[in-house]
């Protein structure tokens, strides 16, 4: 089998990576088995973006907060 290249950078990458392998694996271009693993690959892939983004989301009122006592 060739290489294939994944991109999986952001949540859209992962969503084109998984119609893609869906694609391949209907089509008989990847072993079910191998399509298995990497769709296993992009949810943790995914739940660490999706971790990322939540831990942004608290970071950014505490460094706000942080701004604002020590202005006063």
């Amino acid at each position: 089998m060739a290489k294939m290249r994944l991109k999986l950078a952001t949540p859209q990458d992962v969503r084109r990576t998984l119609a893609r392998v869906a694609n391949m694996t209907i089509n008989g271009e990847i072993d079910p088995k191998a399509a298995n693993t990497i769709i296993l690959a992009c949810n943790a892939v995914l739940s660490s973006l999706r971790t990322d983004e939540q831990q942004k989301k608290i970071d950014e009122p505490e460094k706000l907060l942080e701004e604002v006592t020590r202005g006063s």
